[in-house]
């Protein structure tokens, strides 16, 4: 029995519409070949929202993203506090997954790089408590025990599927009550995964291995502002930004998306790496496929980064990582990849 699937599709600004278009025929062609069923269901949010409608994340849009199985979601520019850290908080999305891997045909700096950051998503600074005084301004940072304790265990769950080893991300040397806490907390959760190998950095240490040697890397977890920085310095490593999906997820919801911004000075010229939204659509059908038990969604997701694998060794690909093709042109051929992948079965 086929199960059908409902997905919530936010747009979003600048790129994200181009980018959305490419990943559709992904999908399309996802659900032509497995017959796996997509209701793709398009909702508003970002700044033209909040321009055409004066509000950057209506009521509908929310419970549109909470009624669907997932939501895949393009970037959105000045307004991302109000809707994606707003939905992170709202939904309780607490586990930012942000992979990096070395593709071919990217401007990578090695070849065999293949981490993953897990970045606590609903609080830290990101809480937005800021306030006003009279000799400056006041940020307070947010961590609690319990957060830090559940994205530890997310991170450990990680790297005990993958190579077994987890580093623990901090500043606990200078904010010693915070850090300390989401550091203690951490290794508390380790203690009960003897199998995975632990260990510590700082996070500015950690900024500069990720440039030196970020093929040591398999799992790290770290707090909400350090884990948004840290994923941005991955991802050019392994590439750059066009090739950096995430995952927002929480114990009953997920939202899908690039990790980059909407970039609103190419927006229009069909030159924006779609591959960043597409990856995202291929984590989404992974998370489908490992929530459900569902083998289809499994191979779909397995199906998409052959098939853009492919595609990039054919040198199909944007200005961004040297090519001279389309967003749209790269979108088809992916496209066009995953229907040789299913004929042959090589899936």
């Amino acid at each position: 029995m086929v199960t059908s699937y409902t997905i919530a599709l936010i747009r979003g600004d600048g790129i994200g519409p181009e980018q959305s278009k490419a990943t559709l025929r992904v999908l399309d062609t996802i659900r032509e070949s497995l017959g796996i069923r997509l209701d793709v269901v398009g909702v508003e949010a970002g700044d033209e929202c909040l321009r055409r409608r004066g509000v950057a994340l209506p009521d509908e849009t929310v419970d549109a993203v909470k009624t669907a199985d997932a939501c895949l979601k393009g970037p959105v520019g000045e307004t991302a506090a109000d809707v994606i850290v707003k939905l992170r908080q709202l939904l309780d999305l607490y586990a930012n997954i942000r992979p990096a891997r070395s593709y071919p045909g990217t401007p990578c700096l090695r070849s065999d790089v293949d981490l993953v950051i897990v970045r606590e998503n609903t609080e830290d600074v990101y809480k937005g408590y800021e306030f006003k005084i009279r000799e400056g301004a006041i940020c307070l940072r947010v961590i609690t025990e319990e957060n830090s304790r559940r994205i530890a265990r997310k991170a450990l769950e990680l790297s005990a599927k993958r190579r077994k080893r987890l580093t623990i991300v901090h500043k606990a040397n200078v904010m010693r009550i915070t850090c300390g806490l989401f550091r203690q907390a951490c290794l508390d959760e380790a203690s009960r995964y003897p199998d995975v190998k632990v260990e510590e950095q700082y996070v500015d240490a950690a900024a500069m291995n990720l440039i030196r040697k970020p093929h040591e890397f398999d799992v790290i977890v770290t707090t909400n502002l350090f884990g948004d920085i840290l994923s941005e310095v991955a991802a050019q490593v392994s590439g750059g930004l066009g090739m950096g999906s995430s995952a927002n997820l929480g114990d009953q919801h997920a939202i899908f998306e690039p990790v980059h911004g909407c970039a609103p000075d190419i927006a229009g010229q069909g030159i924006a790496n779609p591959c960043s939204m597409i990856l995202s659509a291929k984590m989404m059908l992974e998370w489908l496929g490992e929530k459900h038990d569902d083998q289809t969604c499994l191979e779909a997701s397995s199906a998409i980064e052959r098939a853009l694998i492919e595609t990039l060794r054919k040198e199909i690909k944007t200005p961004d990582l040297g090519g001279r093709y389309s967003t749209i042109d790269v979108g088809e051929a992916i496209a066009r990849a995953i229907r040789a992948l299913v004929k042959k079965k090589k899936l």
